[in-house]
């Protein structure tokens, strides 16, 4: 009960940081430290940067996310890993669908080009992050499976952990560095998709614990 109250703590505390955000960003274009931050990292631009960068984001540009998440739904549902493929479905897809619904109420202008360096015109409004938003619902999603269900201190389970979260970690910044979004804009997007995740999460878990025994019991077996 003390750990679901806490969990209950924590997730109002990230819901109301979030929705003071979105009303600040909806006011105002940017804030004059996201100028100063945003100018701060790209002044460390170098060629070897700018590539790594645009490496870190290439998952959520165009058509990739869909992709992405397409693809690894086929492989749950071929592995007849149904609350797995429900669960992405749920995160990655509903996760989108709630950001262009922010974006559109929010409809905040994306950094322009006489106040940061942009390398790529994108349209679209700025507030919250896609990027930020489909790593961390996509992403975030396989870092748990990987958590909950690879055998523990196995390389396997390391690596997967590992190439799991440092995109999450990585495409606030690339975002920002690239000059399609204020660093508020990616915050935002990590408080309101980690929210979205954790609703995710519960769900999925509520989906596992309904499955039949046989079924739970041939995954069980499957990952011995």
């Amino acid at each position: 009960m003390r750990r679901l109250q806490r969990a209950q703590v924590v997730y109002l505390t990230v819901l109301a940081l979030f929705t003071t955000l979105a009303l600040l960003a909806h006011a105002d274009a940017y804030f004059s430290w996201d100028v100063t931050a945003a100018r701060s990292l790209q002044s460390l631009s170098s060629p070897a940067l700018d590539q790594a960068m645009s490496a870190v984001s290439v998952f959520g540009n165009t058509w990739k996310p869909w992709a992405l998440a397409t693809a690894t739904t086929a492989l749950f549902l071929a592995w007849r890993k149904r609350s797995e493929a429900f669960g992405l479905i749920f995160s990655a897809g509903g996760g989108a669908a709630l950001n262009a619904l922010l974006k559109l109420l929010i409809a905040r202008p994306r950094p322009s080009s006489d106040l940061v360096t942009v390398f790529r015109r994108v349209g679209g409004r700025s507030f919250p992050s896609g990027h930020v938003t489909f790593y961390v619902c996509y992403f975030g999603f396989l870092f748990f499976l990987a958590y909950a269900h690879l055998p523990r201190g196995s390389l396997i389970r390391r690596a997967a952990l590992i190439l799991t979260a440092t995109p999450i970690a990585l495409v606030g910044l690339s975002r920002i560095y690239l000059g399609a979004h204020w660093p508020s804009d990616t915050i935002g997007a990590y408080l309101m998709s980690g929210l979205w995740l954790a609703l995710s999460l519960h769900l999925y878990r509520r989906w596992k614990e309904s499955e039949p025994v046989s079924r739970r019991g041939q995954s069980a077996s499957s990952q011995a």
